[in-house]
């Protein structure tokens, strides 16, 4: 909690704005609910006041804090409030979902479980932006593979995962 406060105060500081990012995802059975994340980008637009794109608009902490996924952190918040788990699919954003869902027909089976601050996909290397027809068939399976599986068992070997791929990010 310290650690979050600290942040918190340090994002303020340098964004001069809420350091809390908010956003609509689609969550259990298509349910909508509002996501927490640090803010990892500054709201910066070029002179015809056209948003820049996100690799002009983050700041040093804020790559930082999305390299280690420590913007996620406020998804613990999430996770009291019921809406999230910490081990589910990624939640995508409302458009994604629309979009996806038309393009893959099995898409919406992932909405079976609760989303995740980290999941299956993002443990077997589909995390990110989905750039392929490919990526978004391989994450959607794995996501399937994941509500047809779920145990606490499989719960605790994707965290301690998730985990030792961040300390592994931090030692490079």
């Amino acid at each position: 909690m310290p650690f979050l406060i600290f942040l918190h105060l340090i994002i303020y500081i340098i964004s001069k704005s809420n350091p809390i990012f908010t956003q609509e995802r689609i969550g259990l059975h298509g349910t909508k609910f509002k996501i927490y994340k640090f803010k990892s980008m500054l709201e910066k637009y070029d002179e015809y006041n056209i948003l820049l794109p996100d690799i002009e608009r983050t700041y040093f902490l804020g790559n930082i804090l999305r390299k280690l996924s420590i913007d996620e952190l406020p998804q613990l918040l999430n996770v009291l409030m019921g809406t999230m788990s910490i081990v589910g699919p990624r939640p995508h954003m409302l458009y994604h979902t629309e979009v996806y869902s038309k393009a893959y027909t099995y898409y919406l089976l992932r909405h079976e479980s609760k989303p995740g601050m980290t999941g299956m996909a993002q443990i077997k290397g589909y995390l990110g932006e989905i750039i392929t027809p490919r990526d978004l068939k391989k994450r959607v399976l794995w996501d399937i593979y994941y509500n047809k599986n779920a145990s606490i068992r499989l719960d605790i070997y994707i965290a301690f995962t998730t985990l030792q791929q961040i300390i592994n990010k931090l030692i490079k």
